[in-house]
């Protein structure tokens, strides 16, 4: 009797140890990826720093609209848009409440956080092939973890809307830019193009 008393908590220890070692120590997969039309339903890995968003809407061009909750046809093309001292917008400006999160449009490497006087928080997204930067600018705050040289998925919350720099609190918005970048050009450099029709599946002005 005590001998069999004996084997089952011997085989009740082996068992718990073994999914303890089990869940604390073997890798988990890469997060699932469910997709239908143009929405992308993706289970984040509890482990990640920085948040997976649950619903992401991708546009034409393969980029995801960079705010959660804004759908395409809310989008105004305003990259010809005039700004002070002679300057071009060179950007979309997506109006969105006070907070909301903001996504990573496509994989790459966060480059540089950094904090300007017009752009107020910022973060620069380098595409994995090295050809483009994503620019995010006027938010109220990163995503917890974030940090220069990490790599991020297309639809990770990077950060939040907001209206640090030269935004009004009365308009909250993300400026979302695109830069295509020569071989050796750092963060700042790069020439401009219209983030519009590749987010909106409508040309530009339209």
């Amino acid at each position: 009797m005590l001998r069999l008393i004996g084997t089952a908590l011997l085989s009740a220890v082996l068992t718990s140890a073994f999914w303890l070692w089990f869940y604390n120590f073997v890798p988990q997969g890469a997060p699932a990826v469910v997709r239908s039309g143009n929405v992308v339903a993706v289970k984040p890995d509890n482990q990640s720093p920085v948040v997976v968003a649950e619903q992401v809407v991708v546009g034409p061009a393969g980029l995801a609209l960079p705010v959660i909750g804004i759908k395409a046809d809310q989008l105004v093309d305003t990259y010809d848009a005039a700004r002070g001292a002679g300057r071009r917008h060179d950007a979309i400006d997506i109006m969105a409440p006070e907070g909301a999160p903001v996504i990573s449009a496509s994989d790459g490497t966060v480059e540089k956080l950094f904090d300007s006087v017009r752009g107020g928080m910022t973060i620069y997204v380098r595409s994995p092939d090295q050809h483009w930067i994503y620019y995010y600018a006027h938010l109220s705050a990163y995503a917890p973890g974030l940090h220069e040289g990490q790599q991020v998925k297309r639809g990770q919350v990077i950060g939040r809307v907001g209206h640090t720099g030269d935004a009004s609190a009365a308009g909250p918005h993300l400026h979302f830019a695109i830069n295509e970048m020569a071989p050796g050009e750092r963060w700042w450099n790069g020439r401009a193009i219209n983030p519009y029709p590749l987010l909106a599946g409508k040309r530009a002005g339209g």
